[in-house]
């Protein structure tokens, strides 16, 4: 074959399942701990803390811009529930890609999940540090120095609290699966329960003088805060980490991405319009720990603050743990595949990928320490934006390559569905700023190079395809 052929040959389908078949992974996940999975994965910091970001430019109508991610997260879902379905692996969108577009295509998309989940949790623990120290501000009236829980640039030296808070998700998911599980679904059903006492709190203080205007930037506003927003949803697609850990995958994958991500969007439209109705966007937008913030101005007690910060202390903990739980099952496909180094894949007697569960802890943990919230939210939102709008290409692909293959969920008006997903998430991407795409490029160009520098070399196919002419 050519050089540039060898580029864009693909994994069969066959294979791709019968390696994710003969895991050493431990199924040991049902439906609902999957849902778990992914909702606890996506409901945290985008709407404890993003919201904050996306209020002040949006306006009330910030309502409108969680709805418009909500729709071009739902076609992506359902792309990738027909995927799931069909590709039952731990690989996500890379492995679907694979098996559609080619290997090179799989490796940058596969680099972009890297980046969307590596510093989705690094994000996920900037904020998370925010809203501990407003559970110790109203609990023991103390607070964490700037210099130990702000990155450089924010008024800190280091962030301890999110460098803490990824080292404590390491140390569970070293545990085992079973036992990551147990504190997923825990820990999601006390998030739900949290955000429903805030609405129910903030309803109360709602004042239509603070809904107008509505859209103060018009149709601009709306769409750069759905561009923000759109963070919030990342994680919906968790479950497809796990399809090497799920017992039914082909049955339960498609159910749990369509059933968190349809919870989750209901969740943030009813916080994000009590939120605005209650205390005004310009006041959300004066605090990291925005939801806090707003529940010490509409009552008379500090109690349901404290009671919102420590649920957001617990919620975003477990946001860490799902995100970084997806992160390694990526990585231990990629380097099944050859294209990042063995090791990545290898289980121990608990059957986690431990050596790869500890390097992806450490070098996040340092990561949330040193870097600010808004430029790693950002860099996270093009990182996923790209993926997603490789997944609803490949959905297409295999439909028209593979119309034979068994597929336990069928993405419904094909094609128009993953063509409307792809046009959103090209529109969400026009809306990010320059410095993201410059910080994407830099990403991308790293990626290249270690293909052509290692992946490329030491790729399965690539042993055991015929010699490049």
């Amino acid at each position: 074959m050519t050089y540039a052929r060898s580029l864009m040959r693909t994994k069969p389908v066959e294979q791709i399942t019968q390696d994710g078949s003969n895991t050493a992974l431990r199924r040991a996940l049902g439906l609902w701990p999957l849902v778990a999975l992914s909702i606890g994965a996506t409901l945290g910091t985008g709407i404890f803390v993003v919201l904050a970001d996306a209020a002040p430019v949006a306006g009330p109508a910030v309502v409108i811009s969680f709805v418009i991610a909500g729709v071009a997260a739902l076609c992506s879902a359902l792309s990738y529930a027909e995927l799931a379905g069909s590709v039952p692996v731990s690989g996500s969108a890379y492995s679907y890609t694979y098996a559609t577009l080619g290997e090179l295509i799989a490796w940058v998309c596969g680099w972009c999940l890297l980046l969307e989940y590596g510093v989705s949790v690094a994000a996920v623990a900037v904020g998370w540090g925010a809203y501990l120290n407003e559970f110790f501000r109203g609990t023991i009236g103390v607070t964490i120095p700037d210099a130990l829980a702000a990155p450089p640039g924010e008024g800190g030296i280091v962030n301890i609290p999110a460098a803490l808070v990824v080292l404590l998700a390491t140390a569970v998911l070293l545990m085992g699966v079973r036992e990551s599980a147990r504190a997923t679904v825990i820990t999601t059903l006390l998030k739900i329960a949290v955000l429903v006492f805030f609405v129910v709190v903030a309803l109360t203080a709602f004042r239509s003088d603070n809904m107008a205007p509505f859209a103060p930037n018009g149709i601009t506003g709306i769409s750069i805060g759905a561009s923000a927003v759109f963070f919030s949803f990342i994680g919906f697609d968790a479950a497809s980490t796990a399809g090497e850990e799920a017992r039914n995958p082909r049955r339960d994958l498609p159910r749990a991405i369509i059933l968190s991500l349809a919870i989750v969007t209901a969740v943030y439209v009813l916080v994000a319009f009590a939120a605005t109705g209650a205390v005004g966007p310009k006041v959300l937008g004066d605090s990291d720990a925005s939801l806090t913030t707003a529940l010490r101005l509409v009552t008379s007690s500090e109690w349901p603050a404290v009671v919102l910060a420590a649920g957001a202390v617990i919620a975003i903990a477990s946001v860490v743990l799902t995100v970084l739980y997806g992160q390694t099952r990526i990585l231990v496909s990629m380097s099944r595949d050859g294209l990042m180094p063995r090791v990545l894949s290898q289980v121990n007697h608990r059957a986690v990928p431990a050596r790869n569960t500890a390097l992806v802890g450490g070098l996040v943990a340092v990561l949330a320490a040193v870097v600010p919230l808004s430029q790693l939210a950002e860099a996270t939102s093009i990182g996923t934006l790209v993926a997603f709008g490789l997944v609803n290409i490949g959905v297409v692909v295999l439909r028209r390559t593979r119309p034979d293959l068994p597929r336990s969920f069928r993405t419904p008006l094909m094609p128009v569905v993953p063509l409307l997903g792809l046009a959103l998430c090209a529109y969400l991407v026009a809306g990010l700023d320059e410095v993201t795409w410059l910080t994407f490029a830099i990403w991308s160009a790293i990626g290249l190079a270690v293909y052509f520098g290692y992946g490329r070399r030491n790729s399965r196919l690539n042993r055991t395809a015929d010699p490049v002419s």
